[in-house]
């Protein structure tokens, strides 16, 4: 997309401060990190997408939307080219806390239909058009259906010294890895290694590591093409019940429920 027509699209979407804007897209926008006066639904379809915000990167899995409250600075990448984006924008009320908050939620039956029919409209809907009880009433009912959002985002950092450890983590997660050996690895000492995982992403490396395998797992799972047992292995569990024990305490979920969920 060239940069004027991406700056008419943002520009677009908070044109009228009342009105929903409503974009369905088949082919993916590559925009740069940008933000909107509006709060933003983005539910994906045909794969999974990743959005990316304050140095964090975050999952949203198949029967999943994401909702990015107004002035949050983001970017979507979708890795699929037959992956179908659906955003509805919508003005800031401030009728609920809950859409002050960045969240990753499920789409139930309802919401799902509700959010499909919305491929009727394109562009802003105002107040005295078709469609904007309905585009408003997806927004109403989001604090009723969605309480408990899904708690994965893997850190992510510009540090020099960090990133090639990264950058090693993201393809080798598989292997039985340890502070020692990645220390070694990297002609650094296991304390140091320790100290800049925490003062660069506030996360312990045993903490990155286990992100980054369950976020491998739901890439996964939403393939459906492995069993959960060659899951757990291929991402560097030993038995299928300590991957299960750490699945469910990063997701809520057991790693077959999420499957059947997606």
């Amino acid at each position: 997309m060239q940069y004027s027509e991406t700056q008419a699209y943002l520009k677009a979407i908070d044109l009228k401060p009342k009105g929903i804007f409503v974009m369905h897209e088949k082919v993916e926008r590559r925009l740069p990190p940008h933000a909107h006066q509006k709060h933003q639904l983005t539910y994906v379809e045909g794969g999974i997408a990743y959005i990316y915000m304050q140095n964090k990167t975050y999952i949203i899995p198949a029967r999943h939307y994401v909702w990015i409250p107004s002035g949050l600075e983001h970017y979507l990448k979708v890795r699929n080219a037959q992956t179908v984006t659906r955003s509805l924008y919508f003005h800031d009320d401030g009728k609920d806390p809950f859409y002050d908050k960045l969240g990753i939620y499920p789409v139930n039956n309802l919401l799902f239909e509700m959010i499909v029919f919305t491929e009727h409209w394109s562009g802003t809907v105002n107040s005295k058009e078709e469609g904007f009880t309905l585009l408003s009433a997806i927004k109403d009912i989001l604090p009723k259906l969605n309480t408990r959002a899904l708690p994965i985002a893997l850190p992510t950092t510009a540090n020099t010294r960090l990133r090639p450890v990264i950058m090693y983590l993201s393809t080798h997660f598989s292997e039985p890895l340890t502070l020692r050996s990645l220390s070694e690895r990297f002609g650094m000492g296991e304390r140091t290694l320790s100290r800049l995982f925490q003062s660069t992403m506030s996360i312990s490396f045993l903490q990155y590591l286990k992100l980054l395998r369950t976020v491998k797992a739901i890439e996964m799972l939403l393939q459906h093409d492995k069993t959960t047992s060659e899951i757990a292995y291929l991402t560097g569990y030993n038995s299928l019940a300590a991957f299960s024990k750490a699945f469910h305490q990063l997701t809520n979920f057991r790693p077959t429920d999420f499957a059947k969920k997606v």
